[in-house]
Formats: C-alpha cells, structure tokens, sequence
C-alpha cells in the first residue's frame, strides 16, 4: 500500500503524517508531496527522513491512495491526474464535495455509499464533520427538522499564518495579518467569504454538506461561523428540532453509544466539552445536553472536537481505513 501525502508541508499535512502513524495504517510506503517550492525539503517522519517531491513525480508513483490537503485549486488540478493512473483521492477541500458524482464522507455516519469506481473522495469541512456525527444518530431516531448552529472556531482552521498572527498578537509584535481584525482578546463572526445574501462560505458549508452527508435535503439549516482565539479545536452551539419527541436520559443514552462520540455531560461537576482539552484527540465531544423549553420536541447541545484531527486529518484516514478493509482499493 502506497500512500501520498499532497500537501504534506501544510498544518492538516502534518497532521495526516502523525495519524497515518497512531492508528497504524498499513502502509509499505508514504510520500510527502507538496509544491514546486517545497520540492526536496525534509520531513521528519517513522524516525526517517522523507525528501518531499512534486505532483508530477508522485503522480509517476502511482499510489494506491493520495490524501490531499493542498487548497481547491491545486485538488482541482491535480486530484483527475492522480485519479488517471489508478489513485483513490481523499480530498481534504472544498473543491469536490458539493459536486453531485462525488461522495462527501463522514465514516460514523454514510461510507455505505462508497464503492470502487470512486477514484475521488471529498472529506468534509471541519465544524461540518463533528456536527454530523452528533446529529447523524439523533435524525435516524427521532427525524431532525431543522438545526440552528454557531461556531466557535480556532485558528487553526486558518492554517499556519492565522496561528502565527495570534502568536505575535500576545507578543506585542506587529506581523501581516490572515485576519481582517485583530484575534487576540476578540471574536468575530467572519469565516470565509461574504456572499450576496449576507451569509458566509463558511456558514454555507455547514447547511449543504449537512443535507448531503445525511442524505436529507428536508433538514433546514442556519448557520452562524465565529473566530476565536483559541489553538485546540472548534466548538458549536447547536439548537435542534425534531419531528418526534425525545427522553433526554435516551438522548444521552444514545449519543455515549454512538461511534466516534464521548460523552462530557455533569454540569454539576464543571464537565463539559472544552478545546482546550480535545486538543490531539479523535473523537467528537458532546455536553450541555438540555431540553429548549421555549420551543416542543427540541434541544440545545455543545459540541468539541479537534478540527486539524477528526475535523481534517483523521477523517480523512479513516475513509482510507475502510477503502483498505473493504478492498475498495
């Protein structure tokens, strides 16, 4: 089993690197591929040195799976030409996922729908995949009719330059800015790009890639997607209407049995999902579980997870864990 890594320089690359290790993929051989201005840099990685090389090389190389975290276009370009030779893309853009040939996996919730003749595979956004795994086990139990959702997103979503920014900004030190304000000390309710009708691309994401995963285009979904200075993951507010009425002692039953979720639910006792502990985790991290008295058959949740591991990078891994034990590739 060959695996390239596309973008392996990057945060999410890393990141991929280190779980290809932890969960023990079985892998004969990796590739660090990255740009042409990143081409015979060294990373560390299995205690070896790995010389990273370019598209055109790894292409030459024909793996069996390349895992892509190097922005839409370059996945645009370059995941047909992988493809081509035989490779199974996962990509980690958004440059795929909203195509409608193209399957957009959350392994917890719908790898039933991957076969292979899937040569590119698109891994969701990050507050998308923690928000689905959460809700994925609740619609298929009382029938989810709409969700209302705001964010409370880490840098680290940014990439490498928003990180360096907040860095600087507790250090006094004035650098270019991957924001249009300041993040230190501040929130701001901007991720993406604004679009026409007000919303972001960021909050866009969440309500589209929500109905595809689930496989319900029914499910209405409003978003709101916040900045905050935080490194170890994201975090969501999410308020949820049902068509049937639940217990809440079987909503909580339910989510602690659920693949991929850990239960963090004694208020009581100050438990509760935070980032600051999710940080270098896989799982989703649910809390704050209560009843919305305002509204019937509707409840309030908190959820946590880390966005460069299941929100990126381990997702991402896990499809190429299924991919092998099916044979799919």
């Amino acid at each position: 089993m060959k695996i390239a890594v596309v973008g392996a320089t990057g945060l999410v690359g890393h990141v991929m690197l280190q779980v290809l290790l932890e969960r023990k993929f079985p892998f004969a051989e990796v590739l660090a591929v990255a740009s042409e201005k990143s081409i015979g840099k060294k990373i560390n990685f299995n205690n070896k040195q790995l010389e990273v090389i370019g598209m055109k090389q790894a292409i030459s190389l024909k793996p069996d799976i390349a895992l892509f975290s190097a922005g839409g276009s370059t996945s645009l370009q370059w995941a047909p030409e992988f493809a081509k030779v035989g490779t199974t893309v996962i990509d980690n853009s958004s440059a795929w996922r909203m195509h409608e040939h193209i399957k957009l996996v959350v392994p917890e919730v719908n790898t039933h729908v991957l076969s292979k003749t899937d040569k590119i595979i698109a891994n969701p956004n990050c507050s998308t995949i923690q928000l689905v795994v959460a809700l994925a086990p609740l619609h298929k139990k009382y029938t989810i009719k709409r969700v209302v959702v705001s964010t409370y997103q880490s840098v680290t979503g940014t990439g490498v330059k928003a990180v360096k920014q907040l860095e600087n900004e507790r250090k006094g030190i004035d650098v270019e800015k991957a924001y249009p304000h300041p993040i230190d000390l501040n929130c701001f309710p901007h991720g993406g790009t604004f679009e026409e009708n007000g919303y972001t691309t960021e909050e866009t994401k969440l309500v589209n890639e929500t109905r595809k995963i689930i496989g319900d285009q029914s499910i209405q979904v409003t978003a709101t997607v916040v900045r905050i200075p935080v490194y170890g993951g994201h975090s969501e507010a999410v308020n949820i209407e049902f068509e049937n009425d639940f217990d809440l002692n079987d909503v909580k039953k339910l989510l602690s049995q659920s693949p991929g979720i850990t239960l963090q639910d004694e208020p009581a006792k100050n438990i509760y999902p935070m980032p600051k502990y999710s940080e270098g985790k896989d799982d989703v991290f649910v809390g704050r579980i209560r009843r919305d008295f305002s509204q019937p058959k509707t409840l309030n949740m908190w959820i946590v997870s880390d966005n460069l591991r299941k929100g990126a990078a381990t997702n991402a891994v896990q499809i190429a864990e299924y991919l092998v034990e099916k044979k799919l590739v």
